[in-house]
């Protein structure tokens, strides 16, 4: 944040060009944020619990005055089944995965493969069945999305129209069932740059307490 006192170029009383400006500073100012979507660390979780292993989100239903298209997008991979049977997130909200995947009837196991296909065993069957397949979908600026709460996210116009695909393919990620994804705030690495920035303001509070010091004592020799 500056003053301008004086753009540089401009003609002095002598009619030559100033080589330099003049801008008094009166601090900063916070220009922006950003989200942080890198990787976080696995947690152990439920069956229906799954995480991202890589790039990609999942879409989830929204109202349309919440989301464009009425959908949103999370890397919370804690999933439930709702009373109809279909895959929601474990929230108050409950939001709905889409496209939907629906488990309804008597199943004893329910599996997620790393590409996203979802199988369920019934009783008296030997082989699994297929009820559905989780897709993921990707931003060019993903940085650019728009928080909603709920740990849920909406298209903007910086983050660029949604990329749809299935796990695993392109550069999307791939998918790991039985873990969700936790903080990716390394606290070391935050502890550390903590001291740092203590140890930098008490710094600079002995030079400006010296430079006092040192002004002080020039007053006392005028004296």
């Amino acid at each position: 944040m500056y003053i301008e006192r004086a753009q540089p170029g401009i003609r002095n009383a002598n009619n030559d060009q100033r080589p330099t400006g003049l801008f008094v500073g009166l601090g900063t100012k916070v220009s922006g944020t950003q989200f942080d979507f890198s990787q976080g660390s696995p947690i152990k979780g439920n069956t229906l619990d799954v995480m991202i292993n890589g790039n990609g989100f999942f879409r989830v239903a929204v109202q349309d005055s919440v989301g464009p298209g009425g959908f949103a997008y999370t890397r919370a991979g804690q999933f439930a089944l709702n009373s109809d049977g279909d895959l929601v997130l474990a929230t108050d909200q409950g939001r709905r995965l889409d496209p939907p995947i629906n488990i309804t009837g008597d199943v004893i196991d329910i599996s997620i493969d790393a590409s996203g296909q979802v199988f369920v065993t019934r009783p008296a069957q030997t082989e699994a069945e297929l009820v559905g397949q989780i897709q993921l979908t990707n931003f060019v600026n993903p940085t650019g999305l728009k928080a909603i709460g709920e740990n849920v996210f909406a298209e903007s116009e910086a983050s660029g129209p949604p990329i749809d695909g299935n796990p695993g393919e392109n550069s999307f990620g791939t998918l790991a069932q039985g873990y969700y994804e936790g903080s990716n705030v390394d606290p070391t690495t935050e502890l550390v740059n903590l001291i740092r920035v203590q140890r930098a303001f008490e710094m600079n509070s002995n030079t400006i307490r010296a430079a006092d010091q040192a002004l002080q004592t020039v007053a006392q020799l005028r004296r």
